[in-house]
């Protein structure tokens, strides 16, 4: 049960003005620095992940209890696997907390940018669980296929009692509310394929999932 307790040194300002829909805005450049300040100071990162056997014909996970991932493009993501990896990720609720707060105190935009830099944390904290992964996977002859979470393409969230359920998420603190929101809030899960090296062409690791998902006008979509 590989747990992931790796402190953040940074938060990027630039994912930050991106999830909050900042790109093309003229925005104080110091106010987006402090929020990603603040998020780095309030977040307590944490990570877990499995690994188990996997089935991409009949797209079955074999977990201790398994299940069938329902969805064509993850299916076809996850073409040629012989195993995946399940993981969940987590920055803790201090930040939310924070968030809330400053949008009662009328500090909006501030509130907004909290929120995003939180956004970014998260994703980070992923990133880094996939490069401290990828020389195990690689020691055993495996690439890795870059992450794939509920909700990217046509992969229902309706999945994510299974990945919360497989990944442990529980040892981390991660719980599910009855609308299948994760709780804390600032939190992911994701399934990465392992395929056996030379068995197809890898496909490389995007940080966001935007190349998985079908809403191509979103405002924080990755360009």
């Amino acid at each position: 049960m590989p747990i992931y307790n790796a402190p953040l040194l940074s938060i990027d300002a630039k994912e930050t003005r991106r999830y909050a829909g900042l790109m093309t805005a003229d925005f104080d450049e110091n106010l987006i620095e402090a929020a990603c300040l603040e998020a780095r100071l309030l977040a307590r990162p944490k990570g877990i992940w499995q690994t188990y056997d996997y089935d991409c014909i009949t797209q079955t996970v074999y977990a201790e209890q398994p299940f069938r991932i329902e969805g064509k493009k993850i299916g076809t993501h996850l073409a040629g696997a012989e195993k995946v990896i399940i993981l969940a990720a987590t920055v803790g609720d201090d930040i939310e907390e924070h968030v809330t707060k400053y949008f009662a105190e009328d500090r909006y935009a501030y509130s907004v940018l909290l929120d995003a830099a939180a956004t970014t944390a998260v994703e980070q904290i992923a990133d880094a669980m996939e490069k401290a992964i990828q020389p195990k996977a690689s020691a055993q002859g495996y690439t890795m296929r870059w992450r794939f979470s509920p909700g990217y393409g046509d992969w229902s969230m309706e999945q994510q009692p299974e990945l919360l359920r497989t990944s442990k998420a529980d040892k981390i603190g991660i719980s599910l509310s009855e609308s299948l929101m994760l709780i804390p809030r600032k939190s992911i899960t994701a399934i990465i394929g392992l395929v056996r090296e030379g068995t197809g062409t890898p496909k490389l690791h995007s940080p966001n999932g935007c190349a998985a998902c079908d809403q191509l006008n979103c405002p924080s979509r990755k360009k």
